[in-house]
């Protein structure tokens, strides 16, 4: 039984809509019954407020980076809040309401605290605080949050902060104020770290918004329209922070995007890409082809000749992904063919690389490679293996696997040894090379495509394709295997047929 996949941010969508429909049909009762007319205002706050939250919510909804899961919480509470405080002042002063009114009461006051809690987690994330104080507040914010919620808990066996009156009445008691220690140490550790950090001033202000117009508002209208206005001013700071920070992130993160397309444009400029790619030498068709599973990858292939006789091929998996691996993948490129041209055989070769990058591998990256060198004259192939995955080979008309010799990774250990493979190519003979991208390939339950199948594909292709057609079948399988599974890997081929020595 296939397992449904829940999209938890189209969730989000759906409640804040249904919370904003029905906080507008709630509304509807506030005109007609002459002791909710009152509440008109707190009414229109909430209405226009679930609102504001849906299309927030939608709008935030692909939004990516530091801090915009917890942005998505904080307006999910911010649009509960909106629901609870309307239905609070329908059951207030309402005797026969008077259960239903303190519970809401109850969970109006801990969702202020959660909503806090929330507040100080989003600019930790986007404001990036550090420093012993911020080490305090990490710690202790959550230690006042249960304080400060069995405080308001502690309510329902004895009114220790507030009540309800036998007419439905909201009252206060004499330590009130009990309510407000965490609201006050948070704002104001908040505030501070929001000061100290190194953002940007405008996300400063942005976040202290939050803060800030929350009190002024509370000071201004709070004796007048009563709390919930208060939402109404929260719900404006968490816009006012929506179009600035993430204003800023994006605009930064395009810029990073951009960086990252000319860092994949530099890459794809390392590797050969024109193809046929020695259209003058009928010895021999040759073709690769690179997908990385991020901007830029850690795998590379090349080939080129090191001297009239003799064609070298390579393909290597770096560790790790993206730009890091992105560098090691260039420098190690250049290494491979800077010692190939040099001469050797292909673990001759490997050593000196592997010598010379354990000599500066201050990373500790290291690099899987297959390196063959064809002499076109005989069809000899001389091959080496420094970790990677075993070549597939046809000298029958049926791809196999061929088990050669591995030694370690390059990078690895410095004084590592490789091992020289012979085989011999006939006419029509050819070879498929690739990376763990490929065989590792993972469908949606976690199904690998593994090395038979990638056998299965080679062979179930007919005979006579190109080297670019067969690559292509290929690829096409693994797709098919898939689907819509995301690419978790990079993914490299390439292969080479033999078509004999040059006839003069």
């Amino acid at each position: 039984m296939k397992s449904i996949k829940v999209n938890t941010k189209m969730l989000g969508v759906f409640y804040t809509v249904a919370i904003a429909v029905f906080v507008i049909e709630l509304s509807t009762i506030f005109f007609m019954e002459e002791s909710l007319k009152d509440c008109l205002y707190d009414c229109g706050v909430d209405s226009l407020g679930a609102l504001i939250c849906a299309g927030l919510f939608y709008g935030c909804m692909y939004q990516k980076g530091s801090g915009t899961r917890v942005f998505r919480y904080l307006i999910l509470l911010s649009s509960t809040s909106f629901a609870v405080n309307e239905l609070m002042y329908f059951t207030l002063n309402e005797p026969d309401r008077r259960t239903y009114g303190f519970s809401l009461c109850l969970l109006a006051k801990l969702l202020d605290v959660v909503m806090i809690y929330f507040f100080y987690l989003y600019v930790k994330k986007t404001l990036k605080f550090n420093g012993r104080l911020a080490t305090l507040a990490s710690k202790g914010n959550p230690i006042l949050l249960i304080i400060e919620a069995l405080i308001i808990l502690s309510n329902i066996f004895y009114p220790l902060t507030f009540e309800i009156d036998a007419a439905g009445a909201y009252q206060t008691t004499g330590v009130s104020w009990l309510e407000d220690i965490y609201l006050a140490v948070a704002s104001v550790v908040t505030t501070i770290l929001i000061i100290r950090s190194e953002s940007p001033f405008k996300s400063k202000i942005a976040a202290l918004t939050f803060i800030i117009l929350p009190i002024i508002e509370y000071i201004i209208n709070g004796g007048l329209f009563g709390n919930s206005a208060q939402y109404g001013v929260i719900l404006m700071s968490l816009i006012i922070m929506y179009c600035v920070i993430f204003n800023y992130y994006n605009n930064k993160l395009a810029s990073t995007e951009a960086e990252l397309t000319m860092a994949t444009d530099i890459q794809a400029g390392l590797l050969p890409s024109i193809f046929p790619a020695f259209p003058e030498r009928p010895e021999f068709d040759i073709y690769a082809s690179m997908d990385p599973a991020k901007e830029v990858g850690g795998d590379f292939y090349d080939f080129f000749m090191i001297d009239d006789d003799h064609l070298g091929m390579v393909i290597a998996d770096v560790s790790g992904k993206g730009v890091p691996a992105a560098l090691f993948m260039m420098s190690s490129k250049i290494l491979i063919n800077d010692h190939a041209l040099m001469g050797g055989t292909p673990s001759e070769i490997l050593m000196r690389v592997n010598k010379q990058i354990n000599a500066s591998n201050k990373a500790n990256m290291f690099v899987t490679v297959w390196l063959g060198i064809l002499e076109l004259s005989t069809g000899k192939l001389t091959t080496a293996s420094a970790g990677h995955e075993y070549p597939m080979i046809n000298v029958n008309g049926h791809y196999e696997l061929l088990k050669d010799k591995h030694g370690i990774a390059i990078g690895a250990l410095p004084k590592a040894k490789y091992t020289n493979h012979e085989i011999t190519l006939k006419k029509g003979d050819s070879i498929f090379v690739y990376t763990d991208g490929v065989a590792e390939a993972t469908d949606a339950n976690n199904e690998l495509f593994g090395t038979d199948r990638t056998l299965d594909a080679l062979n179930a292709l007919p005979e006579g394709l190109s080297q670019k057609e067969l690559l292509t079948g290929v690829r096409a399988a693994v797709d098919a295997f898939v689907k819509e599974a995301p690419q978790f890997d990079d993914l490299t081929m390439l292969g080479l047929k033999y078509n004999g020595p040059c006839e003069q």
